[in-house]
């Protein structure tokens, strides 16, 4: 799934950053800590009728520290609920995560283990690993 936000330059005085768009985005800075809130709601209103029903709320709390090195250390969960079939999925991630290039690309290369607090009969139950790789383009 991939999100757009548009968003201010800069932080609001409380120093909050936010984004809206088909997703929204809530979060804020302070030192090395990085903490927020994302957050949508897909569903069905139009397309072929033997297909099934769809309305869906994800929301994505975090929470991360960025050491002086640029490792990160996260915590999140991306959890869904799906509103047609009364259903909780919740996947809760601790990753570890470092800034690097590979040739002139800076990159963000990590990876961690997600357990399945609450999960449907047809989704992963327990523990699973999670690879992540993330190209960066700041200014």
């Amino acid at each position: 799934m991939s999100s757009v936000f548009f968003s201010h330059k800069t932080p609001t005085a409380g120093g909050w950053i936010w984004g809206a768009g088909p997703t929204g985005v809530v979060l804020r800075q302070r030192g090395p800590w990085t903490y927020g809130m994302l957050a949508n709601h897909i569903w069905s209103f139009a397309g072929n009728d033997n297909r099934a029903e769809v309305s869906n709320t994800f929301l994505q709390p975090f929470l991360s520290y960025t050491t002086p090195t640029a490792w990160t250390f996260s915590l999140n969960t991306e959890s869904t609920y799906d509103w047609k079939n009364e259903q909780w999925s919740v996947p809760i991630n601790g990753v570890v995560s470092k800034v690097t290039k590979i040739g002139s690309q800076l990159v963000s290369v990590g990876g961690g283990v997600r357990y399945w607090a609450d999960s449907t009969a047809s989704e992963p139950q327990g523990l699973g690993l999670r690879l992540v790789v993330t190209l960066l383009f700041p200014k």
